[in-house]
């Protein structure tokens, strides 16, 4: 898509001007983004899971607590991508707005994706330079394709039809790798290390994004990340809950005053299970703790390359999750254990439950559960090592933040559209540890989901049940349903989202 000229829109983002005459080179900037991964799953999150490399960016950045997505994939990714809502953007093919790469190329960056595009027109045509992945919603890890490999059984699958891969500019309907050893999460790795070794002579500064596959469906790991958390869950999902909310409390994640949600309505007492189907639900929750364990080991193969080609301390890097874990359950392959290539299974509600601790719901819903995720933020000498932020983020924020540290141009106009104003606002004060003026509103609506916050009120329902008011400074776990008491706060906030709905459209 071409962009015609320069608005005014960028000098209007909180210390713009001074972002772009700072006399320091750009930083470059790495972007990573989980799929359907609990609040809770990483360990700097309060998770059991081998997270070292994602553990020691936190270590080394700021973690923050109030962080939202758009509660499901491809809203998430459209919202990331431009600074705008979905709904008003455009979800599928972002006709009324312009991605970060399309403004962070003519700031004289080389952009490059690896992994998870989930829109229709391809990257290489939305300002990213390079591109490798799935340009689809999810697929095999094995093997993405339809037909199987010599000597292989042929691939599990949720659909018929072949998912769509690409390979720079060319989609490829049915893609199988010739290599037995192909794995989605550590291809996508080796191709954003064959192109920062590409590119490390380069003078300008890279954009990365690493939008993950990891950990959505289906359930799919190496045998040796599985064997390290094999039995470890057949404690269950009730004392690992438990587990992840006093750890939470112990690292300073989650203040002691709020209360965990109590186990969803879905799911069974982890004592009401026959000794097989604890073994089999074990054997589940061990898969999917491998799939993070090796997204981890991935992101840290990048990092040491750019340490490689001594990038490293002049990169902003970015982690978040697209969504909370995900009850869906996609099992078509019911008869075949998660993790070989012919399996197609996935972690259900019960363990999602307990990724999501301490909220409640999941994926696809606008409680906490849903919508609100890890979020973690590294640059040396900016942002204070070790530090943690309650501040309000929504990743409306990410494009205005890399225009402000980039010194990037919001365009006038795009060509044969209707380009829509940004939506969000920088998060650099606050990895400046500076207080930032925080959103008067935020929105939220994915299907039968809808939600709005102001301030600490949360106003959220689902389908067509009524809508329910919280006060998340003192009920972060949406435990306490305020409707009733504060009528006139529901039909303000109501409205307000009514307004916004119908304001998407214009």
């Amino acid at each position: 898509m071409k962009t015609l000229g320069l608005g005014a829109a960028s000098l209007a983002l909180p210390g713009f001007l001074k972002a772009a005459d700072r006399s320091e080179s750009k930083p470059n900037i790495i972007l990573i983004m989980a799929d359907d991964l609990g609040y809770s799953d990483i360990g700097c999150y309060g998770g059991e899971i081998r997270t070292l490399n994602l553990d020691a960016l936190a270590a080394g950045g700021m973690r923050f607590t109030q962080f939202y997505n758009c509660a499901k994939c491809s809203p998430t990714r459209a919202t990331l991508l431009t600074g705008q809502y979905d709904q008003a953007v455009g979800q599928k093919n972002l006709e009324h707005g312009v991605t970060f790469a399309e403004v962070l190329r003519p700031a004289g960056y080389r952009t490059i994706i690896s992994g998870k595009w989930h829109q229709q027109p391809l990257p290489t045509t939305r300002g990213f330079d390079r591109y490798y992945g799935l340009a689809d919603g999810c697929c095999n890890y094995w093997n993405p394709g339809i037909e199987a490999r010599p000597g292989e059984p042929k691939p599990g699958r949720k659909i018929a039809g072949p998912r769509r891969w690409a390979i720079e500019g060319e989609s490829i309907m049915g893609y199988t790798p010739e290599d037995k050893n192909f794995y989605t999460t550590d291809a996508f790795a080796d191709y954003a290390i064959a192109r920062l070794e590409e590119y490390k002579n380069e003078t300008k500064p890279f954009l990365l994004y690493l939008p993950q596959t990891a950990p959505h469906y289906p359930l799919h790991a190496w045998p040796e990340d599985i064997s390290r958390y094999r039995g470890k869950y057949k404690t269950g999902w009730d004392i690992l809950r438990r587990q992840r909310y006093k750890r939470q409390i112990e690292i300073g994640m989650f203040d002691p005053k709020y209360e965990m949600s109590p186990r969803d309505e879905r799911v069974p007492s982890w004592d009401s299970l026959s000794e097989s189907e604890k073994d089999q639900a074990d054997l589940k929750m061990a898969v999917y703790a491998a799939m993070i364990d090796r997204m981890d080991q991935a992101i840290g193969r990048v990092f040491a390359k750019v340490k490689e080609i001594g990038k490293w301390e002049n990169t902003l890097i970015l982690f978040l999750a697209d969504n909370g874990g995900c009850p869906e359950t996609p099992d078509t392959t019911p008869n075949i254990p998660p993790g070989p290539v012919e399996s197609y299974r996935s972690v259900g509600p019960e363990w999602a439950n307990a990724s999501n601790t301490p909220y409640r719901k999941y994926k696809s819903t606008d409680y906490e559960g849903g919508n609100c995720t890890p979020f973690i933020a590294y640059w040396p000498g900016v942002i204070k090592p070790g530090s943690k932020t309650d501040q309000v983020g929504h990743i409306i924020d990410i494009m205005p933040t890399f225009m402000e540290v980039a010194g990037a141009e919001y365009p006038g106009r795009i060509e044969n559209g209707k380009l829509k104003p940004l939506a969000g606002k920088s998060l650099l004060p606050i990895f400046q540890g500076k207080q930032r003026k925080q959103h008067d509103v935020l929105y939220w609506q994915f299907g039968k989901a809808k939600a709005v916050r102001t301030g600490d009120w949360k106003l959220v329902k689902y389908g067509d049940a009524d809508w329910e008011l919280y006060d998340l400074d003192k009920d972060r776990t949406e435990l306490n349903n305020l409707a009733s008491q504060h009528p006139q706060k529901v039909k303000k906030m109501a409205g307000m989202w009514e307004d916004w709905w119908k304001n998407c459209r214009k």
